[in-house]
């Protein structure tokens, strides 16, 4: 096959080589007078909010070329659900070598996917708490920013729960004996004023996680167990009002546990843990305190014995399970759930998801704002950083959103991808794209 010339292979370049020189004149003619130049505008300065973003996200902006939608599935605009196939795959006209990497396929955002591309959890953080925030003017400020510690996964996805309204804190990674750069930054922009809402705080500092002395704090000083039982009474006195639900999720499991944050943001219910042997003290007694509120274990037998349901059910409300056999199908399987007003339900194209890597429970915290805002979507998961697992490849699918005449009145998908391409590889990225897009169901015009 011929080597394609590059695109810019027919421009003119300079003067050929060997043609006449100009004969040299007896007497250059004088020079104009060169025009005044006008003085340069001067550019606004890019709000620190806006700098950040742009730094976090870094989106790329390239033409796609029609060699990437040769399927069919991205470039057209691919009122209900889809007709169920065949996953997308690689059209059988294309060579090998042209992966989305050597395509130039956007590795931050596509057309139904943005990916907040941190290198670690405190950068995703600080990504997604500028997304929902942006800060430019006091309207898009929080009133308050939590700061979790990085080393207390557990804390971290409790935590997400001060997303909910009324406080609506988006959360910021710390650790012990100092904050990140990025998360300093993240804060400066943010610039949270303290609020009737979050009770005059302007941070919320959880376990050892480090906060600036200048900000006024409130902190909860125990982790673990007993700081998710902390925050789950923090929130209560916040809102002035008793969960309406409690989920309880594995302290020993974390991925099982990861999907809670979403939920918790979304919700405002409390996400308290437990051992898969035997009940947590702090989480009975938070239990106990609330004996006539419904509490939904997540996760399956493996992380959560049925024992402990048992018990779960004497010291608390009537007890249901949700739950995968898998990371990846338990998260899966929380998105379809419903039992009254618990649960997203999500059984139907028309929503927002987000992404993450099973092996990175920080950043369950890290996006949850993403979960409270914009399009609203659970959390799901992918246990491969190059290949889609089946179980959500399939779930994309059967969600998959499709138009009979006009795209223009019809349902759209978008997902959040969290974190760099270790954590989820641009081809994965890729085939999420094509997995949300509107695809046109039936003939006709």
């Amino acid at each position: 096959m011929a080597r394609e010339q590059p695109i810019n292979a027919g421009v003119p370049g300079a003067r050929p080589q060997g043609s006449p020189a100009p004969k040299p004149a007896a007497k250059p003619p004088p020079k104009p007078k060169p025009a005044p130049r006008r003085a340069p505008k001067r550019r606004r300065p890019i709000p620190g909010a806006l700098k950040a973003i742009a730094g976090l996200f870094a989106l790329a902006i390239v033409f796609i070329v029609a060699a990437i939608l040769g399927g069919g599935g991205g470039s057209e605009p691919v009122e209900g659900p889809a007709p169920a196939g065949e996953a997308p795959s690689t059209p059988a006209g294309a060579r090998p070598t042209q992966t989305p990497e050597d395509l130039g396929y956007p590795a931050f955002a596509t057309a139904n996917t943005t990916r907040v591309g941190g290198a670690d959890a405190a950068a995703n953080a600080a990504g997604a708490a500028l997304a929902v925030y942006p800060s430019v003017t006091a309207a898009q400020q929080p009133d308050a920013v939590t700061v979790v510690d990085g080393d207390d996964w557990r804390t971290a996805i409790a935590a997400a729960v001060l997303m909910a309204p009324p406080v609506a804190a988006p959360l910021l990674i710390s650790e012990e004996d100092e904050m990140p750069d990025v998360s300093v930054e993240a804060l400066a922009a943010l610039e949270p004023p303290g609020g009737r809402d979050s009770g005059g705080a302007q941070v919320f500092a959880i376990g050892a996680a480090d906060a600036p002395a200048d900000l006024r704090t409130n902190r909860v000083r125990p982790g673990g167990s007993s700081g998710a039982a902390a925050i789950a009474t923090l929130r209560e006195k916040l809102a002035d009002s008793p969960p309406r639900h409690i989920v309880v999720a594995p302290s020993a499991k974390p991925a099982f546990a990861m999907p809670a944050a979403a939920w918790a943001a979304r919700s405002g219910d409390p996400v308290l843990f437990t051992a898969a042997d035997k009940l947590d003290r702090p989480t009975a007694k938070a239990l106990e305190a609330n004996p006539k509120v419904p509490v939904y274990v997540l996760g399956p037998s493996t992380a959560i014995s049925s024992d402990v349901v048992r018990e779960i059910g004497q010291a608390g409300g009537r007890v249901r399970r949700v739950s995968g056999e898998d990371p990846v199908a338990n998260a899966i399987a929380f998105a379809r759930y419903a039992d009254g007003s618990f649960g997203w339900d999500v059984n139907d194209p028309g929503h927002g998801f987000v992404v993450a890597d099973s092996d990175e429970p920080l950043d369950a915290a890290a996006a949850a704002p993403l979960s409270a805002a914009g399009t609203w979507g659970p959390l799901l998961l992918t246990d491969s950083a190059d290949t889609l697992p089946a179980a959500l490849r399939g779930y994309l699918l059967d969600v998959k959103p499709g138009y009979t005449t006009d795209p223009t009145r019809a349902f759209y998908n978008h997902i959040w991808v969290i974190g760099d391409q270790e954590s989820i590889g641009v081809n994965e990225q890729a085939e999420m794209n094509q997995l949300a897009a509107l695809a046109k169901i039936g003939g006709g015009p």
